[in-house]
């Protein structure tokens, strides 16, 4: 008998689909912001995305291969996007020890230590960049100025976020009114004319990269929108509150890295919830956090703080919100 059959447990559906599909999915719609991240930042960028991607590509296979023992999946992508997703949430003139450091820290502890892809609580590349954040914070926090194609990498000029300008002067009590005059105005900051990580900058070229993913079906819109609409929704109220010393929502949406949390990182399908209910609280959790942590806390900054909080929440939300089974009768009213 030829025919061998494979029994597993329902649900089951067919589907063209496959991890590598999807995970290069990923990195196509990626590629505006890489691009724009390489248009403004220069060889620096282009450096510390390939020092991230053959990092973290070679770290998975050198685990798998003679740690663990099995065999090697780095064709399947995950490590790809785990790369440039790593290297779009630090400065573009990070060491290359310090990237590759975070590529192993990445791997190594956030993927690989859980048994690999599918079984991570926790997004590997913010585990990555939290952990260089804590262990390298001059290094992590020297912003290179984004000053077109000619820029350096060793010499690049550096200088504060938006974010963190505003923060730093409402602290000293300035208004937000006369800290607007510092930044760059909203037009600049949605197609990428500021100082901050490769993931920063070019909220246009991100939102063209999400739209393509939905279009292509590789992530829903529940999260994206939850978080980004939260957001606008709480800052809004604060700023309408007190205009002196709370940023419009527009600012918020357009600056750190809330665009690529909301749509390339909070969406990982292995740390993310599994029912549309469940996502949608998960991105409203991660959008109030971020603000509490950016209006209140030590960090100008908290997108990377607030996902990994609400990963550890997505087990009990996807047991609290379970899709119906197969077969029950669903009662109206």
């Amino acid at each position: 008998m030829n025919n061998i059959l494979n029994v597993s447990p329902s649900p089951h559906q067919q589907s063209p689909e496959t991890t590598r599909k999807l995970m290069y999915g990923v990195v196509i719609a990626l590629f505006p912001a890489l691009a724009s991240s390489i248009w403004f930042f220069g060889i620096g960028a282009i450096i510390v995305t390939l020092t991230s991607v053959l990092s973290c590509v070679a770290v998975e296979y050198i685990i798998q291969k003679y740690i663990l023992k099995i065999k090697p999946s780095v064709n399947d992508g995950s490590a790809v996007v785990t790369g440039i997703l790593l290297a779009f949430n630090v400065p573009s003139n990070l060491p290359v020890q310090i990237i590759i450091i975070g590529a192993i820290v990445s791997i190594g502890i956030g993927k690989m230590t859980f048994g690999g892809l599918g079984s991570n609580p926790f997004n590997p590349a913010l585990v990555g960049r939290v952990f260089l954040l804590i262990s390298f914070p001059v290094q992590m926090t020297s912003w290179p100025v984004p000053s077109g194609f000619q820029t350096g990498y060793f010499d690049a000029v550096t200088g504060a976020t938006p974010l963190g300008i505003m923060g730093e002067g409402i602290k000293n009590g300035e208004t937000v009114a006369a800290l607007m005059e510092k930044v760059p105005t909203h037009m600049q900051l949605f197609y990428g004319y500021m100082g901050g990580s490769m993931g920063e900058i070019a909220a246009a070229a991100l939102i063209i990269g999400g739209i393509y993913m939905i279009w292509r079906k590789i992530i829903t819109w529940h999260i994206p929108v939850s978080i980004l609409v939260t957001v606008a929704l709480f800052t809004g109220i604060l700023w309408l509150a007190d205009p002196t010393k709370h940023a419009d929502p527009g600012f918020h949406l357009l600056t750190g890295g809330l665009m690529l949390g909301a749509i390339y990182m909070a969406t990982d399908y292995v740390s993310s919830p599994m029912t549309h209910k469940g996502m949608i609280i998960y991105g409203i959790g991660i959008g109030v956090i971020t603000v509490l942590i950016r209006t209140w806390g030590a960090y100008p900054e908290g997108v990377a703080f607030s996902i990994l909080i609400m990963n550890a929440f997505v087990p009990l939300l996807n047991m609290y919100f379970k899709p119906n089974r197969f077969g029950k009768e669903v009662k109206n009213g």
